[in-house]
């Protein structure tokens, strides 16, 4: 079938990614729940903005979404039914439990409709160059259909399984990087109190074993104490662990670094860090060598 997609949630990751659709010549219409956001967007990219959900499911056949929450996908998805074409596929770039992705297909699966849970990896500046890494559940055939989809918004795009299995593994993610986040925080205050120079650290341990994504991208604005004004929030990491540790609990199980992770998320957002990007983690470890900073 031709795609004519829409986006629904125009925040710090999905503007860009509808950037990345409008630049591929697939995005039709788009629709944010602050509308000066839709407008800004329009004026950028000159696309049309819709004048409601039901309007944007009736006029494309695919729907990209992202949201913040549980209960904001759950929303869009009920709006997005009154209107909603048989044949249409939604697909939910938003990290949410498994259990809210399957709510969500059952209810377009009512419809007539293919709901793929494609939570990402990768960050605003993923997001922004089109090299995001999707996660997806759902209907095979839908996903080989929204293929083209995908590959202008991203690089690497991994079928998971039926629907929630995304979700499943974009929890394996969070959790993995939660770790990472805990373990280059910890390893730079260490690094400081040995009167290191923090920006050839992070260069040199970057390019070997112990180089990641976070130290990569993150390392020399967090010793800088630079958290604001780009990346994940740390409010949003938290969301995330929480749902994390709830998959946990329902599989008789419990995640100790993950929970020692969000309990340092809940200081920051406490504290309210919570706007701040995940790298504020190095707030939390500023005591470890008896010293504030």
């Amino acid at each position: 079938m031709t795609l004519e997609c829409g986006f629904a949630g125009l925040g710090a990751m999905g503007y860009p990614m509808a950037a990345n659709l409008r630049q591929a010549g697939l995005l039709k219409q788009v629709w944010n729940r602050s509308p000066a956001v839709s407008q800004r967007f329009r004026q950028a990219h000159g696309t049309p903005v819709a004048d409601d959900l039901p309007a944007l499911a009736r006029d494309c056949n695919v729907v990209v979404t992202c949201v913040s929450a549980d209960q904001d996908l759950l929303d869009v998805v009920e709006a997005l039914c009154e209107g909603i074409r048989p044949g249409s596929i939604v697909i939910d770039s938003s990290t949410v439990a498994g259990e809210t992705a399957r709510q969500a297909a059952d209810r377009l699966g009512a419809r007539d409709a293919a709901f793929l849970d494609a939570p990402v990896s990768g960050g605003t500046e993923g997001a922004a160059n089109g090299s995001l890494t999707f996660m997806v559940g759902g209907d095979a055939e839908a996903f080989a259909q929204a293929a083209p989809v995908f590959q202008a918004m991203g690089s690497r795009i991994a079928h998971m399984g039926p629907a929630g299995a995304g979700q499943a593994t974009k929890a394996i993610n969070q959790v993995m990087a939660a770790g990472i986040h805990q373990a280059v925080a910890e390893a730079m205050r260490f690094a400081q109190a040995l009167e290191l120079p923090l920006d050839d650290v992070i260069d040199v341990v970057g390019s070997g074993a112990a180089g990641n994504w976070f130290v990569n991208q993150r390392g020399k604005t967090m010793v800088r104490e630079e958290f604001a004004g780009f990346g994940f929030k740390t409010a949003l990491a938290r969301k995330d662990l929480d749902i994390c540790m709830r998959m946990a609990r329902d599989n008789q199980g419990h995640l100790p670094l993950a929970e020692k992770a969000l309990a340092d998320y809940d200081w920051l957002v406490e504290q309210g860090y919570g706007d701040e990007d995940i790298s504020a983690i190095w707030r939390c470890k500023a005591g470890l060598f008896g010293r504030s900073g």
